[in-house]
């Protein structure tokens, strides 16, 4: 399943098009490699999100076309939850 859709589906991020800009923006990676909106996503993968000042680490558990809300959370298992790590950039500014 492309990533944009498995992210949207799994409800990791609410839409398809915020999941493509978010990954075309270089803030997602699968199995620890940067990865693009048509990326590969399959069961067993790594995937890091960086939502603003947190990265979030979840296990891909399954792939599914469609599923419910309350079902979507068993697509992936939570493994961590960081805050970022400031960039040299944001400490100079």
């Amino acid at each position: 399943m492309r990533l944009d859709k498995f992210l949207k589906v799994s409800r990791l991020i609410k839409r398809r098009t915020v999941a493509k800009d978010v990954s075309e923006q270089g803030r997602v990676w699968i199995n620890d490699r940067e990865a693009k909106a048509s990326s590969t996503v399959k069961a067993g993968d790594e995937l890091k999100i960086q939502y603003g000042q947190k990265i979030v680490t979840v296990r891909v558990e399954r792939i599914v076309e469609t599923t419910k809300k309350d079902e979507a959370s068993g697509m992936y298992t939570l493994l961590k939850e960081e805050a970022r790590q400031p960039d040299k950039l944001d400490w100079q500014a």
